[in-house]
C-alpha cells in the first residue's frame, strides 16, 4: 500500500537523514511550518493514493501539466456543474511576495497537484508545495540560493512530478534560467545525486558550443518510465543556439538521447537546409509543451522557427524540423513522422501550444489522432500512428520575398477543415469602427504598409502579420472534451506591424549598429520600448541604471531579456556608450543595403526590424474590427466550427454601448464533465465559467490580477476546487503574485 505522503514529511521532521541528502541551501524556509502544514493536512486527509502516471485515462487528477499526458485540459470531476457554478466562492489565496513592483514579471504556471499536495511557480521562479485544500505552504525551493542560475527571473510554465518504484522516492523536476533541477517533492531539498548537485546545464550536450546563447525551459518536460523529455526555449535573433530534444534520465541526469531538429550529415531532413547550416543554424526548438501517447511510447513535439525569425537567406530551403509536429519513440528519440506546418519560416508561425491526444469519428471509423492549434488560427488534424491529415491539407501559393539573399517558399500548406478560429485577412473593410477618430487614425498607418493575407513576407515598407505574432493560439493551448469530440481554443484577433530595417555594414562595429543588430527588435529603433508594453523603453536610462548594471544584464540577461553573452566586452561597452548617449553614430532610417558578405558562421543578418509592434489605434486599441479576442468549440469528427464567442471585454468600451468585444488573451481552458469550461486569460483581469455546449456565461470573478495561465481542477476529500494563478504583467497589466482556489461553500 502506498503511504500518506505527508506522514513522510512527518518521518523527515523526526528524522531528516530520510531524504539521503542534505543540500547546501536550505529551501525549506523552517521546520516549525512544516510541522504546522502537517497537522493542517493531516486533518483534511488525502483525496488519493493512485500513482500518477497510471492515472492518464481517468482524468481526474490534475498531475500532469494541462491535466495528462495527453494534454487535453479535461477533468471528469463534476461536482461544479452548470447549475451550482454561479454559488463559486473563494476557498483559499496563497500570495508568493516576490512579484515585480513595476510589472515585469509573470505566473504562466499551470499547477499539479499529486495526493493533495499542490506544486506550482512564482514570478520569481522559486517552486513550492502548498496543502491543495488549504493553500498553506509545505516546502519552497529558490533556484536563486543554489547559486545555479546564471539568467534573471523569466518565465515557467509548471513542473513535472516523477515517483520512482521506492514508495519514498518522488522528485519535482523543474527548470529555472539555464537548469533544470531534481528536488525531493515531499521537502523540496535537491537530489545531489542528480546531475550537477542537484540540476542540469541545459547548455551543455548540443554538440557544438553555445556558449554566451541563450538555452532555458519554460514549459516543463514529460515523464515516459524514467525519462524526463525537454524541449527548450531560445533565442529567436540572429544568434541562436540549435533546438534539439533531450530525454534525461530522471535518477542522474544523464542525457539518454538526443534528436537533433536541425539535421546533421547523413541524417534524415539535412537536404533542406544549406550544406553548413548545422554548424551555425539555431531554432527550430520545442518551447511550448509535449504530450505522450503511454500506449504507443510515442511523444510528440510542436517546434518552432529557425533563427533569425524574420530573414532566412542563410538558411535557404524548407528547413525541417522547424515548424513541426514531431513523433518520437519515447524511448529512444526515433523519428516515427513529421508533419511540417510552415515552410522555411520567416513569420514568427512557431507551433504555440502542445499538441491534444484524441480520438475522433471519421468517416465512420475511431481514428486516434493528433490536433494541433497554430498562430494562424489553424487546426491540423492528423494520424496519430501515421500523421497523415484526416482532412485535406492544400499547398497554396504565396508571394515571393523581394527582401536582399532571401528567398521565401512559394507555397505553404493550409487546412481546408476545420475552418480557420481566427480571420484570415485584416482588408481595409476590417479597419475598425469603434469610433471615427479609431477609423481615421487606423486607416492613415495601414494604407502605408503591405497587408495582403496570410504568409505574406517581411519588408521594409512594413507587413502586417495577421493573426499576430501571439496567434490565433498562443501557449496557453487548447481543451479537448474526450465525450464530445470537441476541441475549446481560445484565439487572438490582434494584428501586428513587422517592419524590416537594412543594416549598414559601415556601422556594424559601433554602438548604434550593434544596437541595431541585436536590441531594436525589442527595445524598439529609439529606445522607445515596446507597443504593447512588455519590453521596456531605454530612454533615461543613464537615470534608472549604472553602466556596470547594464553591462552585466546585457552579459547575464534578466527577466524576459535572454543573455549576450557572446558580445565581446568592446561590444557591450560601445552598445552601453551608445544606451547612454556617448556614441559617435546614430542609426539612420534610409539605410541602402549592400552585400554584406555574411558569414555563416556568424549567421549573420543584412537585416534588423523595429520590434514586436501591435497595431493599435490612438487609444492603445487594436485596429481591426471587433472582436479582438475568442473563445471557441471545433467539432473534430466534423470538421466544423460549433459555436464562437468573444472572450473579454473592456468595460469602459461596454459603458458606452459598444457591444462586447474581446480582449487579447494568453492562458488556456479547463473543461470539466460538469458541462463547463474555466478560463481566466483576459487583459480584463476576470476568472469566467461558461456552459461548454453553447458559450453562454455562467459565472465570472474578478482578480487581483491578470489569470494569464491555464487554471486547473482537483479533489480532495471529495471536494472540487478550481485554482488559477493570477500573476498579470501582460499587456501593460499590473504584475500579481496569487494563486487563487474556488469551491462550492460548504
Amino acid at each position: 500500500m502506498k503511504p500518506n505522503p505527508l506522514e513522510i514529511i512527518a518521518q523527515t521532521i523526526v528524522s531528516p537523514s530520510l531524504g539521503k541528502e542534505q543540500p547546501k541551501t536550505k529551501p525549506i524556509e523552517s521546520m516549525w511550518r512544516i510541522s504546522i502544514c502537517f497537522l493542517v493536512i493531516a486533518l483534511c486527509g488525502c483525496a488519493s493514493n493512485q500513482n500518477p502516471t497510471d492515472s492518464e485515462d481517468s482524468y481526474r487528477d490534475w498531475s500532469v501539466y494541462l491535466g495528462d499526458a495527453t494534454s487535453s485540459h479535461y477533468s471528469t470531476l463534476d461536482q461544479i456543474n452548470q447549475d451550482n457554478v454561479a454559488e463559486l466562492a473563494l476557498a483559499w489565496v496563497y500570495n508568493s511576495g516576490d512579484a515585480d513592483s513595476t510589472g515585469r514579471t509573470q505566473i504562466q504556471c499551470n499547477p499539479i497537484v499529486v495526493d493533495s499536495i499542490l506544486y506550482a511557480t512564482s514570478p520569481g521562479l522559486k517552486t513550492f508545495a502548498l496543502n491543495a485544500a488549504t493553500g498553506e505552504e509545505i516546502w519552497r525551493f529558490d533556484p536563486f540560493d543554489a547559486g545555479a542560475v546564471a539568467e534573471g527571473p523569466g518565465i515557467n510554465r509548471g513542473v513535472a512530478y516523477w515517483e520512482g518504484n521506492d514508495d519514498h522516492e518522488s522528485r519535482i523536476l523543474y527548470s529555472a534560467g539555464s537548469r533544470i533541477f531534481a528536488l525531493n517533492a515531499l521537502t523540496g531539498e535537491p537530489i545531489l545525486t542528480f546531475g550537477e548537485a542537484g540540476s542540469v546545464d541545459l547548455r551543455k550536450d548540443l554538440g557544438r558550443d553555445v556558449t554566451g546563447l541563450a538555452v532555458s525551459a519554460r514549459t516543463p518536460g514529460i515523464i515516459y518510465r524514467h525519462l524526463l523529455i525537454q524541449g527548450t526555449s531560445l533565442s529567436e535573433g540572429i544568434r541562436s543556439a540549435p533546438g534539439h530534444i533531450r530525454a534525461y534520465d530522471v535518477r542522474t541526469g544523464e542525457v539518454v538521447w538526443t534528436f537533433r531538429t536541425i539535421p546533421h550529415p547523413e541524417e534524415f531532413g539535412y537536404d533542406t537546409w544549406p550544406a553548413e547550416a548545422y554548424l551555425y543554424s539555431g531554432g527550430a526548438n520545442a518551447w511550448s509543451g509535449l504530450s505522450l501517447d503511454k500506449k504507443r511510447g510515442m511523444v510528440f513535439l510542436p517546434t518552432g522557427s529557425a533563427a533569425f525569425d524574420f530573414w532566412g537567406g542563410n538558411r535557404i530551403g524548407e528547413n525541417l524540423f522547424a515548424n513541426s509536429v514531431l513523433a518520437l519513440d519515447a524511448m529512444t528519440g526515433e523519428r516515427k513522422w513529421h508533419f511540417q506546418t510552415v515552410h522555411h519560416d520567416i513569420w514568427d508561425r512557431d507551433l504555440p501550444a502542445a499538441p491534444n491526444l484524441v480520438t475522433v469519428t471519421h468517416e465512420g471509423h475511431s481514428i486516434d489522432a493528433v490536433a494541433q492549434v497554430t498562430k494562424s488560427g489553424h487546426v491540423f488534424l492528423l494520424d496519430r500512428k501515421t500523421g497523415v491529415p484526416l482532412f485535406p491539407v492544400e499547398e497554396q501559393e504565396f508571394p515571393p520575398s523581394d527582401l536582399y539573399g532571401e528567398e521565401a517558399w512559394p507555397t505553404q500548406p493550409i487546412p481546408l477543415k476545420p475552418p480557420p478560429f481566427a480571420r484570415q485577412r485584416f482588408d481595409e473593410e476590417d479597419i475598425t469602427d469603434i469610433s471615427q477618430e479609431s477609423h481615421d487614425y487606423v486607416l492613415e498607418r495601414f494604407r502605408q504598409v503591405r497587408s495582403n493575407g496570410q504568409f505574406v513576407p517581411p519588408s521594409v515598407e512594413g507587413t502586417i502579420i495577421y493573426p499576430g505574432f501571439d496567434g490565433g493560439a498562443e501557449w496557453g493551448g487548447a481543451g479537448y472534451d474526450p465525450t464530445t469530440g470537441i476541441l475549446y481554443v481560445n484565439s487572438n484577433e490582434m494584428p501586428w506591424i513587422l517592419t524590416m530595417v537594412p543594416l549598414n555594414p559601415d556601422n556594424a562595429a559601433t554602438g548604434a549598429g550593434l544596437y541595431a543588430r541585436y536590441c531594436a527588435g525589442c527595445h524598439g529603433p529609439k529606445l522607445e520600448g515596446s507597443s504593447g508594453g512588455e519590453m521596456p523603453a531605454l530612454t533615461g536610462l543613464e537615470s534608472r541604471m549604472t553602466k556596470d548594471d547594464v553591462k552585466n544584464q546585457i552579459a547575464q540577461g534578466i527577466g524576459f531579456m535572454p543573455s549576450f553573452g557572446f558580445l565581446k566586452s568592446d561590444e557591450v561597452s560601445a552598445i552601453t556608450d551608445f544606451l547612454f548617449g556617448e556614441a559617435d553614430h546614430t542609426p539612420s532610417d534610409t539605410i541602402q543595403v549592400t552585400d554584406p558578405q555574411l558569414s555563416n558562421f556568424f549567421a549573420g543578418s543584412p537585416y534588423g526590424h523595429t520590434g514586436y509592434n501591435r497595431f493599435f489605434d490612438q487609444d492603445g486599441y487594436p485596429a481591426v474590427k471587433p472582436p479582438w479576442g475568442t473563445l471557441n468549440a471545433i467539432n473534430l469528427n466534423t470538421g466544423t466550427i460549433d459555436w464562437s464567442i468573444p472572450l473579454g471585454e473592456f468595460p469602459e468600451l461596454t459603458a458606452q454601448g459598444i457591444p462586447q468585444t474581446g480582449t487579447e488573451n494568453y492562458g488556456g481552458p479547463v473543461i470539466t464533465s460538469g458541462g463547463l469550461i474555466f478560463i481566466a486569460a483576459t487583459k480584463d483581469e476576470r476568472f469566467r465559467a461558461f456552459n461548454k455546449d453553447s458559450g453562454t456565461l455562467l459565472w465570472e470573478t474578478q482578480l487581483p490580477a491578470g489569470g494569464y495561465a491555464t487554471p486547473a481542477t482537483y479533489a480532495v476529500n471529495g471536494k472540487q476546487y478550481v485554482v488559477i494563478a493570477a500573476g498579470g504583467g501582460k499587456m501593460g497589466t499590473k504584475s500579481g503574485d496569487a494563486y487563487l482556489a474556488f469551491a462550492l461553500p460548504e
